[in-house]
């Protein structure tokens, strides 16, 4: 009872630290861009800017009201699901998020997918051939691949396998995601190559220490199955780091995806930032950063939850 008690506790308070989190995030998002050189309804009002026009374009984003005043209103507005209005489009902010978000969700979700058993896969495989051949190829060629910056691996993708052979659409310029899958598979295997290659090695490692523990030999002389061992017992006390770098993981991913959909033209949030940076849509920027900044703690509290609960054990059940 205590026990379930002092769990409690740690939740209580590590959910509490994630509101704090959040309060300075969208805090922090705020003061970014008040503090972006220039005027942006400036930048709005076009080449020949007119004062009247540039007058208006300041009223219509609030500029011409005190800072706390604006972020008051501003996160009023957060707590109650409106996170402002384009004043390029005169769209809400909430729109863009459902036109970007399904594209860009397909996009993580493939990735986060194929990520979990492919790492997982990988560390146990190369644990278990330790020091084989098997193990320093599978070593040599994870720490080739995350050497590839992001960028450049997607264009040789694009190039090989979009241009020269010809075996999957090199963008998703024109198409749905939904209806074609297949333009996400170059995307997807960028996204994939890094973390991959960080994760497996973690749980080779992770695997490793597990298999040399005194509760495995424990279990060994009890005449547990060597899989048994290696899944119900060893594995899940592997995990533990391998969460928290899940969770960096995804954290990662939300910039990958910016540069991934920029590369290959995926209508996904990714892109809808970008296009409101270049056209100086305050008000679409702070959207996007709140929401990729919530979703990053949001991320980084289920990480420590689920950590916690693979931390390493020093006793097994018979």
């Amino acid at each position: 009872m205590a026990r379930v008690r002092l769990h409690l506790s740690w939740v209580g308070r590590r959910l509490l630290l994630g509101l704090g989190q959040t309060a300075a995030v969208v805090l922090f998002i705020f003061v970014l861009t008040e503090a972006l050189p220039g005027d942006a309804a400036v930048a709005l009002a076009g080449d020949q800017p007119d004062p009247e026009r540039i007058a208006r374009i300041r009223e219509a984003m609030g500029l011409d009201r005190p800072a706390p005043e604006r972020f008051l209103e501003w996160a009023t507005g957060m707590l109650h699901g409106d996170l402002g209005t384009s004043v390029v489009t005169g769209r809400p902010v909430t729109g863009y998020l459902a036109a970007g978000l399904g594209p860009t969700l397909l996009l993580a979700a493939a990735t986060l997918a194929l990520l979990v058993p492919l790492s997982v896969g990988l560390g146990v495989l190369a644990a278990r051939r330790e020091g084989s051949p098997l193990d320093r190829a599978v070593s040599a060629v994870t720490l080739a691949v995350h050497a590839v910056p992001e960028f450049a691996f997607g264009v040789l993708l694009a190039v090989v396998f979009g241009l020269w052979l010809g075996w999957l659409p090199p963008t998703a310029v024109g198409t749905d995601p939904f209806s074609e899958p297949a333009v996400l598979v170059l995307p997807v295997l960028v996204l994939l190559s890094r973390p991959v290659c960080t994760i497996s090695r973690l749980v080779r490692a992770g695997m490793i220490d597990a298999m040399a523990a005194p509760y495995v030999a424990q279990a060994r002389r009890y005449g547990l199955s060597g899989s048994r061992i290696r899944w119900a017992h060893a594995l899940p006390n592997a995990l533990a780091p391998a969460t928290q770098q899940l969770a960096r993981t995804c954290d990662w991913l939300l910039s990958g995806v910016i540069v991934v959909e920029a590369l290959f033209a995926v209508p996904g949030l990714g892109t809808v930032l970008i296009e409101a940076v270049a056209a100086r849509d305050v008000p679409v920027v702070q959207g996007m950063a709140v929401v990729f900044g919530v979703v990053t703690v949001l991320v980084n509290l289920a990480a420590d939850l689920v950590a916690r609960r693979f931390a390493p054990r020093s006793e097994v059940a018979a």
